[in-house]
């Protein structure tokens, strides 16, 4: 990757989202107002980086929320292997305080160890690394020098501790609203760097070796 810089990041607020519902890679919903206009002030941010290949999801929240970065020129593909991770039978469930605390003994139960652990019908953590290092791997054997890569937030978590080499049990280090921003490259010696951009007004914050 040294020769690369990869830029993640997390698709538009949908109505889902607004409302505190589980999308998962069952619900295909588009991005609202809030974040159509999310995109727009992304795209005004980061429209001076030469993006030479881009890769989004099959689910349309994440086409539509880089979509002016998608130029006929411009290498693009979408990979279902960035799909969200699945929820199984808690998508498209509200987020009461039932389901809130199912969500939360989860997230105690991967953070145990217990990375195997998944919703009926949904997929574990380690379900999910196997195909971001799929999606990776193809990635990275395409070319370019730019890329965005446009994904969701569980998603996301889970490709950073694969890339940055962290346990799986720390994926909740990575902290991120609606179009945040990772931006990946290697230093000299190969070392893998991270710069976190947040929205609203977009910030930089402190790297992670």
């Amino acid at each position: 990757m040294s020769s690369k810089k990869i830029f993640v990041v997390r698709h538009g607020q949908t109505d889902y989202n607004r409302k505190g519902v589980v999308q998962g890679s069952g619900i295909d919903a588009p991005i609202n107002e809030t974040g159509r206009q999310q995109a727009d002030a992304f795209y005004e941010n980061f429209k001076h980086i030469p993006f030479d290949h881009i890769y989004y999801s099959s689910l349309q929240r994440t086409r539509q929320s880089i979509e002016k970065f998608l130029e006929a020129s411009v290498y693009q593909e979408e990979l279902a292997d960035l799909n969200e991770i699945s929820w199984g039978n808690y998508e498209g469930l509200p987020m009461d305080h039932d389901e809130n605390q199912y969500y939360l003994d989860m997230l105690a139960n991967w953070s145990s160890g217990q990375l195997d652990h998944k919703i009926e019908g949904g997929e574990s953590p380690l379900d999910v690394v196997i195909r971001l290092r799929r999606a990776m791997d193809h990635i990275l054997s395409q070319g370019g020098n730019h890329i965005l890569v446009c994904m969701h937030g569980r998603a996301i978590r889970i490709l950073m501790t694969v890339l940055l080499g962290y346990d799986l049990r720390y994926m909740d280090v990575f902290r991120h609203e609606n179009l945040c921003c990772y931006e990946l490259h290697e230093r000299d010696g190969g070392e893998l760097f991270l710069y976190e951009y947040h929205p609203s007004p977009v910030r930089k914050v402190k790297a992670i070796d």
